[in-house]
């Protein structure tokens, strides 16, 4: 039996084994460490799809740029299709199936052995819907989905499996497009998630779009007229800013050329000039820092190990406002493009240890993961709408953001009319009380006892499991019975019949 970490990320993604006591991440057929989370459709063929992932795909952005899927990972638990050259309507799960599959066929090729069982790994402040989407797409590429785990925990086990490694921990996890900063405590080689926030809409490729806007300017000053509807020459732009923004890691300015309508137009961009027109992104990271500072009252001198985790973490920008925040030198302890996958391939390994014998644990193990515990918390508050003493709907929290899991809270609410015939539960996702910041995640009506009272009380309890998935009950407390139950009905997410039906889809389907 092999179980496997994966790291799907928004721009690439990499798959780790543990095997002989070390988190090994995976090449691809392409002999790579990461395969970029991109797909293009070719020409079907008799009328089906025909898919490419990886590198190939990549490089087809320019030339064929509307066959070609990116940065799905953001469209995850949104209401969004694609729809391939063949016809065929693709949701964001089963796009992101089609990547999943691709990495575990280039990882049982690398192993010599057939995978089955995974750990995928999202960002901390991915919320309900977009995790049960991530667990949907394991299901479509026909995986077995052990667990999900936080990026930035995931990051933290990598770290800490070396158990000399104690103390506070910041995590400060920039990736291809989300944004999550955590902190947490390892003892004795356990984790205790203290604290985590984010933003699921700020990463890597908004530093892209920084250069995409400086090389259409230039190209502007040389008189080119750029339309944002010539799809080819934005996919061009785009493609070679990201180039420019990994040479500008190494190099103080890059050039790439552009020939447009026959004409060649070499554009420079600077270290300066970048990092100055990225310094909102920057700072809107370290809000989140704040953020997390202030609500446990602690300060950089409280940190002994920072973990700078996601490629875009390499930008020197991002390293440079961090030590100069902290006023701590950043060591390089884990490795950014990797700790994600690594982390969960030993989570993937503790979630079947019953699974194995002790033998065979510990030949896999070498004894450095034997007794490890992981305790994370919410990263979204979760609430029901209520009528406040001024008629007013609010939203009153039931599990608050950062509350451990597994986590079952209970509030009561009371009814608003004598003999009232049923109860409308709305939950709600986020901290605020009004209901302009927050987003209804699923709602049910339930019939009540009859004659009940004006203000009779019933009580709602939210469960809310290690995935961060949500499950409620509710009690009429007059007659002490309960009145049902029911998971969240995610108007965006699949249902069952939807998930199999897709992963019926993709099995026919032909993926390179």
């Amino acid at each position: 039996m092999v179980v496997v970490g994966i790291d799907l990320g928004t721009t690439f993604s990499a798959v780790s084994v543990f095997r002989d006591g070390q988190a090994q991440i995976l090449h691809n057929l392409e002999g790579r460490e990461t395969t970029p989370s991109v797909i293009f459709f070719d020409d079907p063929y008799e009328g089906k799809d025909e898919t490419v992932v990886g590198v190939q795909a990549k490089n087809m952005a320019a030339i064929d740029p509307d066959n070609v899927v990116q940065f799905i990972k953001r469209q995850m638990g949104k209401s969004y299709t694609f729809i391939s050259p063949a016809g065929v309507d693709y949701t964001p799960e089963s796009l992101s199936a089609i990547i999943l599959k691709k990495l575990v066929q280039d990882a049982e090729l690398s192993l010599g052995e057939t995978i089955k069982d995974v750990v995928i790994t999202v960002p901390a402040y991915f919320d309900d819907s977009q995790r049960t989407a991530t667990k949907h797409a394991g299901e479509i590429a026909g995986l077995n989905v052990l667990r999900i785990i936080n990026e930035p925990t995931a990051a933290a086990l990598a770290f800490g499996v070396d158990k000399e490694k104690d103390g506070k921990v910041f995590v400060y996890d920039l990736g291809g497009g989300t944004f999550d900063v955590t902190l947490l405590e390892i003892k004795n080689g356990n984790i205790d998630v203290i604290s985590t926030t984010g933003d699921s809409n700020l990463g890597g490729t908004d530093f892209d779009q920084v250069i995409v806007t400086n090389i259409i300017r230039k190209l502007e000053g040389e008189g080119v007229e750029v339309s944002l509807d010539n799809d080819k020459l934005i996919a061009e732009i785009r493609e070679k800013a990201e180039k420019i923004k990994v040479s500008l890691s190494q190099k103080m300015q890059a050039k790439e050329r552009f020939t447009i309508d026959g004409d060649t137009y070499p554009i420079t961009v600077t270290r300066d000039e970048f990092e100055t027109e990225s310094k909102e992104l920057v700072n809107r990271t370290t809000w989140f820092i704040d953020e997390i500072f202030e609500e446990q009252q602690i300060g950089w001198s409280d940190i002994e190990h920072i973990l700078m985790v996601g490629g875009s973490t390499k930008m020197p920008m991002i390293r440079d406002r961090i030590e100069q925040l902290s006023g701590k030198t950043i060591v390089n302890d884990v490795q950014p493009d990797y700790a994600v996958a690594q982390g969960a391939s030993i989570l993937a390994i503790l979630e079947t240890k019953e699974d194995l014998t002790e033998e065979e644990f510990f030949s896999i193990s070498q004894g450095k993961i034997d007794n490890v515990e992981i305790s994370d918390v919410t990263s979204q508050s979760l609430g029901v709408i209520v009528i406040d003493s001024n008629d007013k709907k609010v939203n009153m929290h039931v599990i608050l953001h950062n509350t451990k899991l597994p986590a079952e809270c209970s509030k009561n609410v009371y009814t608003r009319y004598e003999h009232q015939a049923s109860i409308l539960v709305q939950v709600t996702e986020g901290d605020d009380t009004e209901l302009e910041f927050v987003k209804i995640i699923g709602e049910k009506e339930l019939p009540l006892s009859p004659n009940l009272p004006k203000g009779s009380p019933i009580k709602i309890t939210y469960l809310y499991d290690i995935d961060q998935t949500v499950f409620i009950e509710v009690y009429d407390l007059t007659v002490n019975g309960l009145i049902g139950t029911f998971s969240i009905d995610r108007i965006n997410n699949l249902d069952q019949a939807g998930v199999n039906a897709q992963k019926i889809a993709l099995d026919k389907l032909s993926i390179e």
